[in-house]
C-alpha cells in the first residue's frame, strides 16, 4: 500500500479534522517567543567566545539553527581548530535536511518559494508542522514559528553581543549551558521508542565520553556515530531473529 503523505486542504475551522487558525498561531507564537529569546544567551556566549558583533550577528542570520551556533562557538572558546568546529557545527544541521523531505510534502510549496522557506527548516519549525492536521494548519505553523523566531533569534543575538562586556564571564551566568538546555528539552519528547532512546544515550557517553581525551569539537562528530551503530546492531539482531525462525520452521517440518 502506498503510503499517503497529502493533507487535506481544510479552510474551515468547524470541518472535520481541521483546527481553529487562532489555536495554531497561539502555539506557533508560543515555541517562537520561548525558543527566540535564547538568542541571548546565544548572543553572549558568541561575543565570550571571540568573535566580534558582525560575525556574531552573521551566523543567525545566515546559519540560524541553534544547536550548530553553539556548537559552533562552543568549540572555538574551548580553543578547538575552526574547521573542525565548523564540521561539528555542519553535521549538527545536517538533520534540517531530513526535516525538508517531510516539510515539502507538508507545505507543497511552489517552487519559487522554497529556497526562502527552506532557511526556517529548523527543530521548532518542523515540531509545529507535524502537530497539525491539514495543509492549512501546516502552512500557517510553519510560517508564523518561523518567522517569530527568526526575527526574535536574530534581535535577541544582537542584543546579547551588545551586552556580553557589561555581562562579563559568560561562565559566572551559565549561559553557556541555555542553548543545549534548549535543545534537549525539544530533544526529550521526541525519543519514543528504545531504538531513539538507545542512540540518544549511546551520543551521550560516546560525547562526554571522549570529551577529555580528544581536540574540542571532535567528540561532537564521533558521537554522530550513534546512530548507524545503533541501526546495524538492530538489523544484525533482526537478521539472526530471522534465521532462527526459519531454522525452527524447517526443524519442524522435518519432525513431521
Amino acid at each position: 500500500m502506498r503510503e499517503q503523505t497529502a493533507l487535506p486542504d481544510v479552510s474551515d475551522a468547524d470541518a472535520d479534522g481541521g483546527k481553529p487558525d487562532a489555536a495554531v498561531v497561539r502555539d506557533a507564537l508560543g515555541v517562537g517567543v520561548a525558543v527566540g529569546l535564547s538568542g541571548f544567551a546565544f548572543g553572549v556566549t558568541s561575543a565570550g567566545s571571540g568573535l566580534t558583533l558582525a560575525q556574531t550577528c552573521a551566523l543567525s542570520l545566515l546559519v540560524f539553527t541553534g544547536a550548530s551556533q553553539f556548537a559552533l562557538v562552543g568549540a572555538l572558546a574551548a580553543g578547538g581548530n575552526p574547521l573542525t568546529a565548523a564540521a561539528g557545527a555542519f553535521f549538527l544541521g545536517v538533520r534540517n535536511a531530513f526535516y525538508g523531505l517531510r516539510l515539502s510534502q507538508l507545505l507543497a510549496l511552489p517552487r519559487a518559494v522554497r529556497p526562502f522557506a527552506a532557511q526556517w527548516v529548523i527543530d521548532e519549525t518542523t515540531a509545529v508542522a507535524l502537530a497539525q492536521p491539514t495543509r492549512r494548519s501546516v502552512r500557517i505553523g510553519f510560517t508564523v514559528t518561523g518567522l517569530t523566531l527568526y526575527v526574535l533569534w536574530n534581535l535577541t543575538t544582537l542584543l546579547g553581543a551588545l551586552g556580553a562586556e557589561a555581562i562579563g564571564d559568560t561562565d559566572t551566568w551559565g549561559l553557556d549551558a541555555a542553548g543545549p538546555a534548549v535543545f534537549l528539552a525539544l530533544l526529550a519528547p521526541m525519543l519514543k521508542d528504545t531504538t531513539e532512546r538507545t542512540v540518544a544515550a549511546l551520543a551521550v557517553l560516546l560525547g562526554l565520553g571522549l570529551l577529555p581525551v580528544l581536540p574540542a569539537g571532535v567528540p561532537v562528530l564521533v558521537a554522530a556515530l550513534a546512530a548507524p551503530l545503533v541501526l546495524w546492531a538492530r538489523g544484525r539482531h533482526a537478521g539472526g531473529a530471522g534465521e532462527d525462525m526459519g531454522r525452527g520452521g524447517a526443524e519442524g517440518e522435518d519432525g513431521r
